[in-house]
């Protein structure tokens, strides 16, 4: 994943329960899920501060394939997916946007 992905995916739900801005009021927190190991975790900016949007600055070094020459994130490794964090369970973008739906 790259942030063109995000841009698309962004396209691709907008009005839906899948983009942060329709499903803040759900309490839905942007986050990230690696398939690879199970683990999901809240978007952040690089300082570490929870982001109100899907960021790839604040994920975990292991989760990053490619950065570019001023450190910022390039690429993500395969198998990470941008989702939705509601409590501890983790949504895709679908997922949440057939929440936010019912």
């Amino acid at each position: 994943m790259d942030r063109r992905a995000l841009r698309r995916q962004n396209r691709v739900y907008a009005g839906t329960g899948g983009v942060s801005q329709a499903n803040r009021q759900a309490h839905f927190v942007p986050a990230f899920f690696n398939s690879a190991t199970g683990t999901a975790v809240v978007s952040r900016f690089a300082n570490g501060t929870p982001a109100p949007v899907h960021l790839l600055e604040g994920l975990p070094d292991t989760w990053v394939s490619r950065r570019g020459q001023a450190g910022q994130v390039v690429k993500t490794c395969d198998g990470v997916v941008a989702g939705f964090l509601l409590g501890e369970q983790f949504y895709t973008r679908d997922q949440a946007a057939a929440h936010c739906a019912a």
